[in-house]
């Protein structure tokens, strides 16, 4: 895909699925295509690892047809490993290349990669001109608004983005000390979007389709990335698009069911059902309850009979944004 048509995507649809860890695999990606997200990103992928064939690895990155324009986000420390593994994200069909220079992981972090990056801009251009110079497919990047309070630096950084060629920044709003507690910044992000020669892509703390209208027009960003949001309302890219979901929860869960048996074994696709519909029963009346009885089930028939029966006579769902929720994620 050329960088005209990805941006030309982002124009029409311009809400954007979140890479994160364990969570933006294949069946969730093709998941949040139908219902109604513009563009996806792979979970964080080692480009070490996929210098050394990982199978793991490689499965982590696969996607199908349906989730174009789809992404797949690479993070290391080794510049070989790292330009290897963008050839590979090109060759394998994928419409663009992300690199995370904001997971703020220790893991990551400890070994130079990640927000690591943002306290050495030399080393962020140099991975930028690194990778960019082996693929002819669009690359994109993530970062947050800088190392600490500080030393924010997200301005210098989409400058580098723009005289690399980048296609655009994604600007997760907190910086690496601050990790996922706090507010994202949004009135710091409106500042670099206001300057910025390259695209920019807001992204945390969208928590529902009027949080992300709201935070698109305010900011005049180009797209708003959302994360956590869409792992309490999976109709959240279809709402903010002012599309009606007529399907009954239990219907579009058990969409997500197909997805996942398409890829998992039955044992891997009922913990991820469990996990997804625990997730997205926040702010139900009785979800603590049906936590409890859907972590007990075993069968099949069973954990999709629960999911049904909660559901079907779920009444409204109470905002529960200002309660601590995944926080451990890679963004």
């Amino acid at each position: 895909m050329t960088e005209t048509a990805l941006l030309e995507n982002l124009r029409l649809n311009p809400f954007v699925l979140a890479p994160m860890a364990g969570i933006t695999d294949r069946p969730f990606r093709t998941f949040m295509r139908e219902m109604g997200c513009g563009i996806v990103v792979s979970e964080l992928v080692s480009s070490t690892g996929l210098k050394y064939s990982s199978e793991k690895t490689r499965k982590l990155m696969e996607f199908d047809k349906t989730q174009h324009p789809v992404g797949i986000q690479l993070f290391g420390e080794n510049l070989e490993h790292l330009t290897f593994a963008a050839q590979e994200v090109e060759q394998m069909g994928a419409d663009f290349v992300d690199l995370n220079f904001g997971c703020p992981v220790p893991k990551v972090v400890n070994k130079g990669a990640g927000s690591a990056c943002l306290k050495d801009l030399s080393k962020l251009r140099d991975t930028v001109r690194a990778a960019k110079s082996k693929i002819q497919i669009p690359l994109t990047i993530k970062v947050r608004t800088g190392w600490d309070a500080n030393t924010r630096n997200t301005h210098e950084v989409a400058q580098i983005a723009f005289d690399e060629g980048v296609t655009w920044v994604a600007i997760h709003g907190r910086t690496r000390a601050a990790a996922y507690t706090g507010l994202a910044d949004w009135d710091y992000i409106t500042e670099v979007k206001a300057k910025s020669k390259v695209p920019i892509i807001g992204n945390g703390d969208i928590h529902t389709a009027e949080g992300a209208l709201r935070r698109l027009n305010e900011t005049g960003c180009d797209g708003v990335m959302i994360g956590r949001g869409c792992l309490k309302n999976p109709r959240i890219f279809a709402e903010a698009r002012g599309r009606l979901e007529e399907r009954t929860f239990g219907r579009i869960l058990d969409r997500l069911h197909v997805h996942l048996s398409g890829f998992y074994d039955e044992r891997l696709t009922l913990i991820q059902m469990r996990k997804f519909a625990a997730w997205y029963s926040a702010g139900y009346a009785g979800a603590a309850g049906f936590r409890k009885d859907l972590f007990q089930l075993q069968k099949r028939d069973e954990v999709l009979g629960r999911i049904h029966e909660f559901f079907n006579v779920a009444n409204d769902q109470a905002d529960t944004s200002h309660e601590p929720f995944l926080m451990g994620g890679h963004g």
